[in-house]
Order: structure tokens, then C-alpha cells, then sequence
């Protein structure tokens, strides 16, 4: 019933762009923090950004820090990952995460979306 649905991954050159959606069904994201994860192959997952009910946003991944970046709109019911200047170690499977709470989670989010394959290559 509850569902999210990551969407854009694909194919991307090294310094290229992609913009990543998560999209809720079943349930309305205006009160919930969402998180982007990602596993790259042979590595555990990772949390990349988190942003809050209220919008804030916080970033758990340095290697993305001024590259990546976290949005929400809540009339669309979607979540946004937007991934500049991408390098080949960004490859991965990225996810998306909801917790119904005011700020970003400091234990285990509620629901996932299946995942988006990522991958920066020439």
C-alpha cells in the first residue's frame, strides 16, 4: 500500500548529470524525512542526504559534499536527488527512504523504494 518508486538512473558519462526521483504512492510525504541511499558493488549502504519534513537538509557523505543535492516537492509527492560533476565511484544503486517524523532519523527508516542503478562511466 505504501510505496516508493525511484526513478533516472542510467548510463552517464564521468562530469555528467542526473536527476533521481522518489515517488510516493499510498501515502503523502509532507510529514515524512526522507533519505537517499546508495550501494556501490562489494560495499555495505550508505546514506548520501537526508532532508526533514521542513525541508532542511543534511548530508552524510563527503565525497558528494557541493555535488549532490537533496529537493522536495511536496504538491508532486517526490523527492529529488540531483547529482552533478558525477565520477566513476559514484556508481551505484541508489534508494530512497521514509521515516514519518519531523527531522531527519537518528535510528532505521520505515520504507524503501526498490532501487535506480547509477552508473559513471566513459
Amino acid at each position: 500500500q505504501l510505496q516508493l518508486v525511484e526513478s533516472g538512473g542510467g548510463l552517464v558519462q564521468p562530469g555528467g548529470s542526473l536527476r533521481l526521483s522518489c515517488a510516493a504512492s499510498g501515502f503523502t510525504l509532507d510529514y515524512y524525512a526522507i533519505g537517499w541511499f546508495r550501494q556501490a558493488p562489494g560495499k555495505e549502504r550508505e546514506e548520501v542526504l537526508c532532508i526533514s519534513s521542513s525541508g532542511g537538509s543534511s548530508n552524510y557523505a563527503d565525497s558528494v559534499k557541493g555535488r549532490f543535492t537533496i529537493s522536495r516537492d511536496n504538491a508532486k509527492n517526490t523527492v529529488y536527488l540531483q547529482m552533478n560533476s558525477l565520477k566513476p565511484e559514484d556508481t551505484a544503486v541508489y534508494y530512497c527512504a521514509a521515516v514519518q517524523d519531523l527531522y531527519c532519523p537518528r535510528g532505521p527508516y520505515d520504507y524503501w523504494g526498490q532501487g535506480t542503478q547509477v552508473t559513471v562511466s566513459s
